[in-house]
């Protein structure tokens, strides 16, 4: 099966959790954020078929359900509107 991962990063408690669990599949920011290295958390990426059962053990071990993981792409981010003038 086909696994999307991201990490929610305003969920995010910087616990380390994530990187102990698979630490080639995440990384932290200055203030310990987490992110999921792979795509840079942009959730585009699939989880590697070698890195699943690690990827597993991180998601479920996450005490706030910061990783998220799903069957297909996330979608982008959209940027912001900028006012009418």
């Amino acid at each position: 099966m086909t696994l999307y991962a991201k990490v929610q990063q305003d969920a995010c408690i910087a616990c380390g959790l994530c990187q102990l669990a698979a630490p080639s599949l995440f990384s932290y920011d200055v203030n310990g954020i987490a992110s999921y290295a792979p795509d840079h958390n942009t959730g585009s990426q699939p989880v590697a078929d070698v890195a699943q059962v690690a990827f597993k053990l991180a998601y479920t071990r996450c005490p706030t359900h910061a990783i998220k993981r799903s069957n297909q792409p996330f979608p982008a981010p959209t940027p912001p509107r900028r006012p009418e003038l």
